[in-house]
């Protein structure tokens, strides 16, 4: 008798050790399925140049790589500052904000991982009816703009390309008065991107004229926008850059093949957006995202050389740019 119950008191000690093994496990594996919070720092409110983020978010990607993102809208400061003070994990900049961030005299931690769009599809439109067709028809007009040394830099750099003189320009601050109000009542032309207002002008039969920066400069074929991030975040966590850059870049993939589908994820949480803009802007940007390139959010090392020597040579920087330490291709999914 006594054998047998010191038999029975063995197996229940190895049933319980087992039982608590069985529960350290669970716990384990319930913390191991537990998502890591993201915070993605836009750089404007909600837009189509953003589709891929929130196809990433809504259809699980980010999800399937241990992420839980949140995309929020910045805060006064820009995204290059928010970012690096860490008030955010990755954020939405353009080349023309990181190539600042670098090289002023108290350079910011923010390197670029990724471009969204391949080749810059800004530019300065006006009503057909003006008749501006070149830079040196931007002679006797007058640019609403938003008041920054690179607008003037820009029409300048322009005018001087096709032998005009850019002191013949009118320059107004029309701050954030939308395009079609603008060059209808109050200015001759003004600084847009096609993937929107252009796409805009079509969908409500105002014929334009378009001037790219890059037809006149090849130098001004810049990226914008790119996503960034803090080097610290890059040298501790390269595997969250990796992880994060994964799951978008299959959200953006999905847009190229999946543009109006794309667009009503983009609308899910964004229920302001303009239905049928949103989808022919989704439909443009589907050919811009991977242009001339066979993987999303590569960068080229000329691009961002060719932009800040443009930038350096017309003193809108005070130090030239380091290149290598302004962006890196080295965190994007393998080809």
């Amino acid at each position: 008798m006594k054998k047998i119950f010191s038999i029975f008191i063995v197996f229940l000690l190895v049933s319980l050790i087992l039982v608590g093994c069985g529960n350290k496990e669970n716990k384990e594996s319930k913390e191991n399925k537990e998502l890591e919070k993201v915070t993605v720092v836009l750089d404007w409110v909600p837009n189509t140049n953003h589709t891929g983020l929130y196809v990433a978010k809504n259809k699980g990607y980010y999800e399937e790589k241990g992420l839980d993102v949140e995309i929020i809208q910045p805060s006064e400061g820009g995204t290059a500052n928010l970012i690096a003070n860490e008030q955010g994990d990755f954020g939405i900049s353009y080349q023309e904000e990181v190539t600042y961030a670098r090289t002023s005299e108290n350079p910011l931690p923010v390197k670029a991982i990724s471009a969204i769009i391949q080749n810059n599809t800004s530019g300065f439109a006006s009503l057909k009816e003006d008749g501006v067709t070149s830079p040196k028809d931007f002679e006797g007009k007058k640019y609403g703009g938003f008041g920054a040394p690179m607008e003037e830099a820009m029409i300048k750099g322009l005018m001087e390309k096709d032998n005009a003189d850019f002191s013949k320009v009118e320059m107004v601050n029309i701050g954030s008065l939308d395009f079609f109000t603008a060059v209808q009542d109050h200015v001759d032309f003004t600084w847009i991107y096609y993937g929107w207002d252009g796409v805009a002008s079509e969908e409500k039969e105002i014929d334009l004229n378009f001037i790219k920066l890059q037809d006149f400069d090849e130098n001004l074929n810049f990226y914008t926008p790119v996503i960034i991030a803090n080097e610290k975040l890059l040298k501790d966590k390269p595997e969250l850059a990796e992880k994060f850059l994964e799951a978008t870049s299959k959200g953006y993939e999905y847009a190229i093949e999946n543009p109006k589908d794309a667009a009503t994820e983009l609308l899910k949480d964004n229920p302001e957006i303009d239905e049928n803009i949103a989808i022919e802007s989704q439909k443009y940007l589907a050919g811009e995202y991977k242009k001339d390139i066979d993987r999303w959010g590569e960068m080229k090392s000329e691009i961002w050389t060719n932009y800040a020597n443009w930038m350096y040579e017309r003193e809108l920087i005070e130090n030239e740019l380091n290149v290598q330490e302004a962006y890196t291709n080295e965190f994007l999914p393998e080809k």
